[in-house]
């Protein structure tokens, strides 16, 4: 059975909050409105550094098209594998986007019989709105990682899907024996693409994403495969998800736009991580 998770804290006083009807309260009257496609809101505009923080909507509209078009299937699939080893738990996603791999997840354990508590967070509402139409019984949040509004000790699972982590604020919503599965780019990730739109490349660290002093890793598995954008509506859509859309030159970009197709290699780590004791 998936179910909305429910231990959401406020974000001003950190209360606990109660769903009535279609607004979450605290006990100090601070109030938040489910949105009509089905999320809620809880980011403060003190707490924002920019008036519409995290991913573009035309980001999150490419980035949906690309991926329902299974071009990271293989990816999606490995990481479901192993966060639905551990059976039925409690997941938080923690820089959701538009929801694609929370998604798959999700019919994957459905498919297995996988009980699933599920709540999910980005600081761009675009791609949380993007999220929550698509289901209705997960915990959709406009929210940061650096202030989860979840309670203490309420996780049995984080995902970081290219994301950016915060090890305080993940330890804190963890449950005693908890896991952190992260996705990062390997070294080879998108490198067809970065040596088009890039004068030089930088050698990539391999360092690991979290504190090797708070976090033990407790198993890595390397995703490679290869994929082949046929077009240049494609490319383009890639291009616009990514943050080399800003990080490249002019001449970069247009040398991009400029492919009839692309032959890609996907490369990702898929880690998890435990607590040190």
């Amino acid at each position: 059975m998936i179910q909305p998770f429910d231990q959401l804290i406020c974000p001003l006083d950190k209360q606990p909050l109660q769903l009535n009807e279609r607004t979450w309260c605290c006990e100090n009257g601070h109030s938040y409105d489910l949105a009509k496609q089905g999320y809620v809101n809880l980011l403060p505009v003190q707490n924002k550094r920019s008036k519409d923080p995290g991913d573009s909507k035309a980001m999150v509209q490419a980035r949906r098209k690309y991926l329902e078009e299974g071009h990271y299937l293989p990816l999606a699939r490995a990481l479901a594998d192993i966060v639905l080893e551990q059976g039925d738990q409690t997941l938080l996603d923690a820089g959701c986007g538009e929801g694609y791999y929370l998604r798959y997840l999700v019919e994957q354990a459905e498919r297995k019989g996988t009980e699933l508590s599920v709540a999910a967070l980005d600081i761009s509402k675009w791609a949380v709105q993007a999220a929550a139409k698509q289901d209705k019984r997960l915990s959709w949040i406009v929210a940061s990682n650096n202030a989860i509004p979840l309670a203490d000790n309420s996780v049995d699972t984080i995902l970081c899907v290219f994301g950016f982590p915060v090890e305080a604020e993940f330890k804190r919503v963890l449950k005693p024996g908890g896991r952190l599965i992260m996705v990062d780019p390997a070294s080879e990730h998108l490198i067809e693409l970065k040596r088009i739109i890039y004068p030089e490349l930088k050698a990539k660290s391999e360092q690991l994403p979290v504190s090797e002093a708070s976090w033990k890793l407790c198993s890595e598995e390397r995703v490679s495969f290869p994929v082949n954008l046929p077009d240049t509506e494609a490319v383009h859509d890639l291009l616009t998800m990514t943050p080399h859309l800003y990080r490249a030159s002019k001449e970069g970009r247009e040398r991009a736009e400029s492919l009839q197709s692309l032959a890609l290699t996907a490369d990702a780590w898929v880690r998890v991580f435990s607590l040190t004791a």
